[in-house]
């Protein structure tokens, strides 16, 4: 009898931390501090000439995961760090920060992760329409490295083939 209670005790064990391992990583904050976060980053990127990054989505989000595993992985995060400003926008429940989307142009409703562009002034450049990243479990990294190559800032001298020009 001792030896069952070991072994279910054992089996909860692992259970345990086999779901532990697949709980969501926190990427997006609290959605109270967007604004802030959202104007630290204009900020940041005035100083730095570097573009804003907006991840709309929510840390339920599983394609909002893969995005940022994407974003952060060792082909993309050097062209990421050097160009961009990333600022994560939690939309909560699909019923927070929906102001901020629509101010961007970001049609939540077809989908998160939603994404847009800023100039390091704060200009919009690029706001994602049609839910193009919605499926991120479904696509490949290199479709993550094409956006931010297109969309990074362009500098005099530069070779498109350049990631930290």
């Amino acid at each position: 009898m001792k030896t069952a209670h070991h072994l279910i005790l054992a089996v909860l064990v692992v259970l345990a931390a086999g779901s532990a391992s697949c709980a969501t990583h926190e990427i997006y904050p609290d959605p109270g501090k967007a604004r802030a976060d959202l104007a630290a980053a204009i900020k940041t990127a005035s100083a730095t000439h570097r573009r804003v990054l907006i991840d709309f989505g929510g840390n339920w989000c599983g394609d909002c995961q893969v995005l940022d595993f994407y974003f952060h992985n060792a082909q993309n995060r050097p062209i990421l760090d050097s160009n961009f400003v990333l600022v994560h926008v939690n939309i909560g429940e699909m019923d927070a920060n929906l102001d901020l989307a629509e101010r961007y142009g970001i049609p939540i409703r077809r989908g998160v992760p939603a994404l847009a562009v800023l100039s390091d002034r704060g200009t919009l450049l690029y706001s994602q329409k049609n839910g193009e990243f919605e499926a991120m479990q479904r696509m490949n990294p290199a479709s993550v490295t094409e956006f931010l190559i297109k969309w990074r800032p362009s500098r005099p001298g530069c070779s498109v083939m350049v990631v930290n020009c």
